[in-house]
């Protein structure tokens, strides 16, 4: 990771369950309609909702904005994203 993307503050907003704004991210593991995985300089943020779609996406500047009805968001825990990638590269 670059280190001057590590060290940009990670911020989020949520307007109206509708458009999720981040900051701080570093990478976007993955994505479809449901689901959205972030990695951000705090750790891997899982996003779930409907018709979820990427509206903007600049790691330049570290910025993502997701459009789309957001049911949940949750960070993995530093052991959590450990596992998951051993499974993933098994």
């Amino acid at each position: 990771m670059n280190e001057n993307v590590a060290n940009r503050p990670h911020t989020l907003s949520l307007d109206n369950r509708h458009i999720l704004s981040l900051s701080g991210v570093t990478d976007v593991q993955g994505f479809d309609e449901e689901t959205v995985n972030i990695v951000t300089t705090l750790g891997v943020l899982i996003v779930k909702g409907r018709s979820l779609h990427i509206s903007k996406l600049s790691l330049e500047t570290s910025e993502v904005v997701i459009d789309g009805e957001v049911s949940s968001m949750h960070y993995l825990a530093g052991s959590e994203k450990k596992g998951i990638m051993a499974r993933i590269f098994k």
